[in-house]
Parts: C-alpha cells; structure tokens; sequence
C-alpha cells in the first residue's frame, strides 16, 4: 500500500480544523498548575477564563480564538514512506475543501505582502518545510497555525562569536519588546547558530515541543530554565495584566555553524496551537495530539 493523495488531504485538513477548536491536553494542565502557583488575584482569573473558553470551544466545536492564522505544517518524511500522487497538491486542496466546509467559517487571513490584499489563497500557502527521518514509513505531520498575536513578535539576529550572555541578553530584549502583546502565557522557541534559516526553522521547531520536556543537553536544560525564570519575572503576566506567569516555557534548540551565529526567538500563544499525526504505508492514521 502507499500513502494518498486523498489521505494526506483529508487528514492535513483535520489537523488544521483540530488545532483551532481545541489547545493541546498538556497546556490545560499548565492552565490549571498556573493558577496553584500565581500570585496575582487578576492573573488567577485570567487563567481561569482561558481555560474555561477553551474547554467550552472544545466541547461546542467553536474557535479557541477568532484569529484562525495561517495554515502552517512540518512534514517529516520517512525514508520508507511511499507516497502516491502529488502529495504537495493535497495539502493545498485540503486547505482550499476546508474553507468551503469548516463551521464556523474562517477569515481571510492569507495576506499579500505587497498589496496587504486578504485571501484564501496566495503564493506559497499553506507554509509546507519538509525534513526526512531515517527508519520510518510514515509521514509525520504537524500543524501550528501562526496568528498575528504570536507571530508579529518573532525576531532574529546576527552575531559574531557571541557568548551566552549575549545570546540571553538578546532573548530578554526579544521578551521585553513584545511585552503582553504576543497573548502570553507563551512558549518560546530559541534556534541559536546554523544558517539563518535554520536558525529559524529550529526556533518553530523548539516552540512545538511540549511543557515540560528539557533540552537533553546540561548546558542547554539550565539557559531553559534560567531565562524562563527571568521571562516570568518581568511581571507581564497572562494577557499582560500583572502576574508571575508570563511564558510556561523556554525551549531552546541550536546547530553547529561557523563564527556568525544567528539566533532566532519566535513565541507561540497560550492557545499554543499544534496538532500532529503519523500516516503510515498501511493507510493507517496515527493521532499523536
């Protein structure tokens, strides 16, 4: 057997249906273990109503959040998946099938750059980055709708031979410029060295993984938990209303590179939209969140 044209299209519009009307199991229990620990009354209740409006868009089958974003995916490709069809086309047209069909309907939030003219369509959507995995006969795909909240604050630069201190303070002012605008509590992700697009491509990758998960590597578990410590004591709190949760998360991924090192901080909203799912050679779908 092969994996289709017609599974990837069905199940690659799911994902994106999915990941709009409800947040991942693990970020409403840091919902719930936020409001045991902050110390702001405000905040408390903040949270306490994000968790609610996400359990009810859950249960009604509403938006989460009104702003849908833009359809986004990592394909991860097994060297021993067989595909059959133009597998590309199908993410396009199961994206195109979904806006004829979703309820409640979606926007237009696909924007030319250069015209700021709003569509369902445009060049390059969906935003497809494609990576193979050795050993696998599936195609693991993973959905993350970007929205103007999170996305606008993304940021990345450029350094020569920078030390951790310069990569954090870099961080930091990334966190201090976006403020409470980004619709914290946020995950961030954190791509250091590589090219510049790497950089970047690993900063999305690291704000996927989920709350709790460390980098494996010392060095990099402790910068973790050493900025998410300093994010949360900026004082932003949930939607920028005061309080000690500003980010549930600090990930961090880097590469190896040569003397210029990029670093690349994107920010992923509480809402912290990911869905994912393994299509196997069988015709199997796997649900993974």
């Amino acid at each position: 057997m092969a994996i289709t044209y017609d599974l990837v299209k069905e199940v690659t519009a799911n994902l994106y249906e999915w990941s709009l009307k409800r947040i991942p199991q693990n970020s409403k229990e840091a919902l719930r273990r936020a409001q045991e620990t902050e110390s702001s009354a405000s905040a408390r209740k903040t949270l306490a109503f994000m968790l609610d409006s996400a359990e009810v868009a859950e249960k009604t089958g509403r938006f989460v959040c009104s702003d849908a974003g833009i359809p986004t995916y990592v394909v991860r490709i097994g060297t021993g998946a067989r595909m059959q069809g133009d597998i590309k086309r199908a993410i396009v047209d199961g994206f195109d099938q979904l806006v004829q069909t979703i309820d409640p309907p979606i926007l237009k939030f696909v924007t030319n750059p250069l015209t700021n003219e709003r569509s369902y369509k445009g060049k390059d959507m969906p935003i497809v980055s494609y990576d193979l995995v050795d050993g696998s006969d599936a195609l693991d795909i993973t959905c993350s709708p970007k929205a103007l909240g999170s996305g606008r604050w993304a940021a990345l630069e450029v350094f020569s031979y920078p030390t951790l201190e310069v990569i954090e303070k870099y961080i930091m002012d990334c966190v201090l410029k976006a403020g409470g605008q980004h619709c914290p509590p946020v995950v961030i992700g954190v791509g250091i060295g590589g090219s510049f697009d790497h950089a970047a491509k690993i900063a999305k990758e690291a704000s996927l993984r989920p709350f709790g998960q460390r980098n494996p590597e010392p060095m990099v578990a402790a910068m973790e938990e050493r900025l998410l410590k300093a994010v949360n004591a900026t004082g932003f709190g949930p939607m920028g209303v005061g309080g000690s949760t500003t980010a549930f998360g600090v990930h961090v991924n880097y590469s190896s590179g040569h003397g210029f090192t990029p670093v690349a901080v994107c920010f992923n909203c509480w809402i912290n939209r990911r869905t994912r799912a393994l299509i196997h050679n069988s015709g199997a779908v796997e649900r993974i969140e």
